[in-house]
């Protein structure tokens, strides 16, 4: 397969962009987004082209360098020269006894070099390689841990935070009559701490002999791993001992009034996701005389396919979906993707089960009780040279706004759902 020139590329992306222009004019985004992948793939293809000419024309020197040759002059005839340069040879044949051997570092160096090659099933030589990167994964950790309200409460223990349940109304009274009572009605949650820990061991061989820096990909991995189950807990803590009060399972309760602020009869139940099902959350969430703006959608990312798969009656999409990574907007609402929203969409979700919720992030409060703590040793198992990474960070979270969040869940049961979205 012969390798694209410059030639070849110039002419190519030259057409691709003319195509993408024109399908931009006409306003064809699905049309446009298509053949900007094109280019990216072509664009692609040319530098690997472009390396693979560059390393078949390093390999082709390297062969030179470390190749021997056949003798079949007067003076030598039929001798084998293994040589690494004009200078420092080795003769082996019927004239061996008239050559020198001159031993030297560099033919030590070179020889060393030689070696450190594979003979490839081809009967190509191809000297092993390693890199000193390391490739990252796909994202892992859902943007609503960076989103919410943060309290920093360095040192404490628990952490208690009033809201405004609701108002009176005044009202027309006589002249000489009392006037109409009218107060306020205010609420408290409770946050309490929870200790979120992770840890690692790995060979100490991971840190001395690869290129690559292992180790430190290792430390930040604890940081991840803490963000991870914080964003995870903001929506599925089941708010029991050492562990945060989720948006899910912020239930108030007229027993225990510090448990949560939102009353579980404002829930949605969601049999499948229909054209009318974002209208639902808009117009359900907030008071009776706004429509909240800022609100956001937290959801799964399949649940957000379904949104996409949506279709009128004449084939063209119902929503218009703008995507960012792990946020983006549907008919410009905000949204956001979290793992731990069990999807609508998917069958083996069960009634009771929620799966999004809706309304401003400021109304779920985390309070960080310590600043993320990551350290490494390699104390503990000394002998077996193991060296160990651990972090911890002590937080804790509730919903501090009154029916701060509309809440969506699978329809069919009768149960509030509550711990429904607790993981094992």
């Amino acid at each position: 397969m012969s390798l694209m020139t410059r030639q070849e590329y110039v002419e190519q992306r030259k057409a691709l962009v003319a195509e993408a222009e024109a399908y931009a004019k006409e306003g064809s985004r699905d049309k446009f987004d298509a053949k900007r992948q094109e280019i990216e793939a072509l664009d692609n293809a040319y530098d690997e082209a472009r390396k693979a000419r560059a390393n078949a024309r390093a390999m082709k020197d390297q062969l030179a360098d470390i190749s021997g040759r056949t003798i079949g002059d007067d003076d030598v005839s039929g001798v084998v020269v293994d040589r690494t340069d004009d200078e420092d040879s080795r003769a082996f044949g019927s004239a061996a006894r008239r050559e020198v051997w001159r031993p030297s570092a560099k033919r030590g160096r070179e020889l060393r070099a030689m070696n450190a090659v594979k003979l490839t099933s081809e009967g190509i030589l191809t000297p092993t390689r390693y890199s000193d990167e390391i490739s990252p994964t796909f994202n892992v950790v859902s943007g609503l841990v960076d989103r919410v309200r943060f309290f920093n409460r360095l040192g404490g223990e628990s952490f208690e935070h009033s809201y405004i349940k609701g108002y009176g109304e005044g009202k027309e009274v006589a002249d000489d009559a009392n006037y109409h009572e009218t107060d306020m009605e205010f609420g408290l949650v409770a946050i309490h701490k929870s200790k979120i820990t992770a840890y690692s061991e790995v060979d100490e061989g991971v840190t001395k002999l690869p290129d690559a820096d292992y180790d430190a990909e290792i430390a930040e991995s604890i940081r991840i791993h803490l963000r991870r189950r914080l964003a995870r807990q903001i929506l599925v803590g089941s708010g029991g001992t050492n562990v945060l009060t989720g948006i899910f399972n912020s239930n108030y309760d007229s027993g225990n009034k510090t448990a949560g602020a939102i009353d579980p009869a404002t829930d949605l139940e969601i049999d499948a996701i229909t054209e009318s099902t974002l209208d639902d959350f808009i117009f359900g969430y907030g008071g009776e005389e706004d429509v909240e703006d800022g609100a956001v959608l937290i959801l799964n990312k399949l649940d957000l396919k379904a949104f996409a798969q949506l279709r009128d009656g004449n084939g063209n999409r119902i929503h218009t979906i703008r995507s960012n990574g792990n946020t983006g907007t549907i008919d410009g609402v905000d949204y956001i993707i979290n793992s731990a929203c069990k999807p609508i969409s998917s069958a083996t979700t069960q009634p009771g089960d929620y799966a999004m919720a809706f309304g401003h992030l400021s109304s779920y409060g985390l309070a960080i009780f310590s600043d993320i703590d990551i350290q490494r040793s390699t104390d503990y198992k000394f002998r077996s040279g193991q060296v160990a990474h651990r972090g911890s960070v002590y937080a804790g979270g509730n919903v501090i706004r009154w029916n701060g969040f509309l809440r969506g869940k699978k329809g069919g049961g009768s149960g509030e759902g509550e711990g429904e979205g607790e993981e094992i």
